[in-house]
């Protein structure tokens, strides 16, 4: 015979489970200070009046090559932060498929006269040339943060915020070229590192001397130094390409060789012209090549394996977080914050993964 409760026993046992339910749960609607969590997640009602008066934000991100596609996701991560909160973005950068400084600098030079810009994000890949591009923000009180490329000696550098992949990332490559060479048994030869520093793009040698430095000290390790040449130039920043040929002057660097049997380059340029090279050679998937950036172009060459691999910098990011920075600074007095987007190995195991929504 079933047991039929009543009414009123019916209700306390319900009202219990929720109570029991709502202590598991642990709900917090007011701070320890007193004020409600609600109350202080709303924006400051003088943000949208910050610097230009006009009742909303409006930020600019200008990189040094929008050409090739590879800043297209930071883009698209620079978007998304801004529509989250509400924020005018301007997209602006050079337009050729190669890092072109003057035109970046002549497009942030206009847009330091505009009185609209409340936060200023750029790409600063030569070193010493946008100081007063910064001093000049900063003079008038918008917040600057930098992505991608990092210039240790920018004006004011301590207080701006940096969102990048460190040149250090570079000995993953370095240790991949290795790793490589062991899996195919290959015991001797050349490894080169070519490079082209036209622009006198520090990061880049940097990587460069880190990927130089962690072959040689990987080698080592395994006892088959001697057995291999490594060549990155006299100061160990690259051996010299021709900047307007690049692809032509790596395979007649291969071919003088004679025994190349790894590399690594140290930008998304270079690396293209790499694997292009060793397309044709054809000694696809017969060098351990490494190179930098992970664009439509980097991922098709090592689904060909004309390149081993590449390391992606994750640029959704490098647009996403420093718009959130900016905001975070206006909104919140937030101090300038960097964020390390690390080393992302990609090969043909895992290229396929790459591109996820629009991001690589």
């Amino acid at each position: 015979m079933r047991r039929i409760l009543p009414l009123a026993a019916c209700a306390a046992a319900l009202s219990l489970i929720a109570s029991n339910a709502s202590a598991q749960v642990g709900l917090l609607e007011q701070a320890v200070g007193g004020y409600t969590f609600e109350e202080a997640a709303q924006e400051d009602p003088d943000t949208k009046d910050f610097n230009s008066d006009d009742g909303r934000l409006t930020f600019a991100i200008v990189t040094h090559t929008a050409g090739n596609g590879f800043f297209d996701p930071a883009y698209v991560g620079a978007k998304v932060a801004a529509d989250a909160f509400g924020i005018n973005l301007l997209m602006l950068g050079s337009e050729a498929p190669v890092d072109d400084v003057p035109r970046q600098i002549e497009i942030l030079n206009q847009i330091i006269q505009d009185p609209t810009i409340d936060g200023l994000i750029l790409t600063t890949p030569q070193a010493g040339a946008y100081d007063d591009i910064v001093k000049t923000m900063l003079d008038r009180g918008v917040p600057v943060a930098t992505t991608n490329s990092f210039d240790p000696t920018l004006y004011n550098r301590s207080d701006i915020s940096h969102t990048g992949q460190p040149s250090s990332a570079a000995a993953i490559a370095g240790e991949a070229i290795v790793n490589c060479l062991q899996e195919k048994g290959i015991t001797s030869g050349s490894i080169i590192l070519p490079s082209t520093t036209t622009l006198g793009n520090v990061e880049v040698n940097e990587r460069v001397t880190h990927a130089f430095e962690a072959v040689v000290e990987s080698l080592n390790e395994a006892g088959i130094l001697d057995n291999f040449t490594v060549d990155a130039g006299p100061e160990n920043i690259g051996v010299d390409v021709d900047p307007n040929n690049p692809t032509a002057s790596i395979v007649t660097l291969i071919e003088s060789r004679g025994d190349v049997v790894g590399a690594f380059a140290g930008n998304a340029f270079v690396t293209v012209s790499l694997g292009d090279a060793i397309a044709q050679l054809g000694d696809n998937g017969e060098i351990c090549a490494f190179g930098f950036d992970l664009g439509p172009k980097h991922q098709e060459l090592i689904e060909t394996e004309a390149l081993t691999g590449s390391l992606g910098q994750q640029p959704f990011l490098q647009g996403f977080w420093p718009v959130m920075q900016l905001y975070l600074e206006i909104d919140r007095n937030v101090a300038a914050a960097n964020l390390d987007t690390r080393a992302q190995l990609v090969t043909k195991e895992t290229v396929g993964q790459v591109g996820q929504r629009y991001e690589n």
